[in-house]
């Protein structure tokens, strides 16, 4: 019986210690992403915006995907750090919980979104050049503005759904050690279109191909 609970208690210390040196991890881990992140991002939109020579569209263009990449360290690892220092769980109910929630998961696409269309104008527009070098940009010095503007535009009106079908949903979750309450964040599309379900499949798709 000894020799069973000391075998016991060896592997619940060996589980506690493996945990905290994975939180440890995770944390300093996350911690360099976001202050990397943060400040990488920062210097090229000051460095465009500060240097006459570089206020080209092009890389107007890249400042503009740098600045929505901010978005994704700013509202989604700090969040992350909370949920790993209170052991997997999101870090707050209530409304505030349901506001992070909707506002993390909604913003972290939404900076996927813009990045994705920043590129494909990046491209498009060495295309023209490189294909038809003696026609006009294919994003001029007027226009950007406007193609800059649509990037936010669209990309904010297509992940719009996910303010709605993201929530938070607390339930127990029993381990070998403890009982811990949990919370969750996650998109529920069953429960908000209900007998509308197929529509879940047609929107991951629709964010697949694009």
């Amino acid at each position: 019986m000894n020799t069973t609970a000391n075998g016991s208690n060896l592997w619940v210390c060996s589980s506690l210690i493996n945990a905290s040196a994975l939180k440890i991890g995770q944390t300093i881990g996350y911690s360099l992403i976001l202050g990397f992140s943060l400040f990488g991002n920062s210097i090229i939109g000051l460095t465009v915006y500060k240097t006459p020579t570089l206020r080209k569209p092009i890389n107007y263009l890249i400042a503009n995907m740098a600045i929505s990449d901010m978005l994704f360290p700013f509202f989604k690892t700090p969040l992350r750090l909370a949920e790993i220092s209170s052991g997997g769980s999101w870090p707050t109910g209530g409304l505030l919980g349901q506001a992070l929630c909707k506002l993390a998961l909604y913003l972290t696409h939404v900076s996927f979104g813009v990045s994705s269309q920043s590129l494909v104008l990046i491209a498009l527009d060495r295309y023209v050049a490189v294909v038809f070098p003696l026609r006009s940009p294919f994003i001029s010095r007027k226009l950007f503005p406007f193609f800059i503007l649509a990037t936010w535009v669209v990309a904010l009106a297509f992940f719009a759904p996910y303010m709605i079908v993201a929530k938070i949903d607390e339930g127990t979750q029993g381990t070998s050690c403890y009982l811990l309450l949990v919370t969750s964040c996650y998109f529920d599309w069953y429960g908000t279109f209900e007998e509308s379900w197929p529509i879940e499949n047609h929107y991951i798709s629709s964010v697949h191909n694009v």
